[in-house]
């Protein structure tokens, strides 16, 4: 996925998301972004997203001709978005529709942000908007890409450009071939009163204590065979991977917002050491606390 431009919040109202639909687009990155942008987040309180649906014509030809989209705002609807998630297809030597590539250049010479999913980044090298900027996409086009827009910096060992919250949320599994490590986050379940949930609120507030596993069975009032039975059932893993990888995930927290001390960084997460930082993010994540703040601390990008 391939993040351009700056962001552009509207003085009032929800931000608004359009999506470009164009012929043979690809069903799964168009769920994507529905889910993200689209649907009623009641748990928030608040509508965060304007979202609409867009095309350049009243009907479209979804991927081979799978169905059909009708029922959708015209191209002009792209013209009124803060954000603009650029059409992406199979078959990437395709050139795009010149309609749609005059939106995303209007969108971006105004200042809108744009988003391309996968070989969305083609749309977006194609309409000239990512000349001297990073994109990624799937590594089987990385050299078609590369031979056909030099000028933009291809990085086809990271699986986003840009770090934000929806950039992590489009991220489902667990590893990817090809050496590439994923940043999941683990929202807490919401389970009965029989869970894990009040166990795990409890240790998430105090990851910087020395937790352990016999104090976590202890808080939750069962025995630590008992609480490995419950996280195996319930999470699907461990209590010490489960605290490991909460730890980890306050470490990147922690990065991100701008501590670059590494010994602060494995202190405050309970991860001990810089030391240990260093082998567990190596391990679990694939990369360095160094690499890391270089792609997703302030001003990374």
């Amino acid at each position: 996925m391939t993040h351009g431009s700056s962001h552009a919040v509207p003085a009032t109202g929800a931000h608004r998301v359009v999506a470009i639909v164009d012929e043979n687009s690809s069903p799964f990155e168009l769920g994507c972004a529905t889910e993200v942008f689209g649907l009623r987040r009641p748990e928030i309180g608040r509508e965060l997203y304007d979202f609409r649906l867009c095309s350049p014509e009243p009907r479209i030809l979804m991927r081979d001709g799978f169905f059909t989209l009708a029922g959708v705002d015209g191209l002009e609807a792209a013209d009124t978005a803060d954000t603009l998630v650029v059409p992406n297809r199979p078959d990437v030597e395709v050139p795009r529709r010149p309609a749609v590539l005059d939106a995303v250049r209007r969108a971006h010479a105004r200042g809108a942000r744009l988003i391309g999913f996968c070989s969305g980044a083609f749309t977006l090298a194609e309409a000239g908007v990512l000349d001297g900027r990073r994109a990624t996409a799937h590594w089987q086009w990385a050299d078609s890409f590369r031979a056909r827009f030099p000028r933009v910096r291809f990085e086809e060992d990271v699986l986003f450009v840009d770090d934000n919250s929806v950039s992590r949320r489009l991220v489902f599994a667990a590893h990817r071939d090809g050496g590439q490590r994923q940043f999941v986050e683990r929202p807490m379940p919401d389970l009965p009163d029989e869970s894990l949930g009040p166990v795990l609120h409890w240790a998430q507030e105090r990851l910087e204590a020395p937790l352990t596993v016999p104090g976590l069975a202890a808080r939750a009032a069962v025995s630590p065979a008992t609480l490995h039975r419950r996280f195996r059932a319930q999470l699907g893993t461990t209590p010490l991977a489960w605290l490991t990888g909460q730890r980890l995930t306050l470490a990147c927290r922690l990065i991100e917002h701008g501590e670059s001390r590494f010994e602060v960084v494995a202190r405050r997460s309970g991860l001990g050491t810089a030391a240990r930082l260093r082998t567990l993010m190596r391990r679990e994540r694939g990369i360095t606390p160094s690499a890391y703040r270089s792609r997703f601390g302030p001003g990374a990008g």
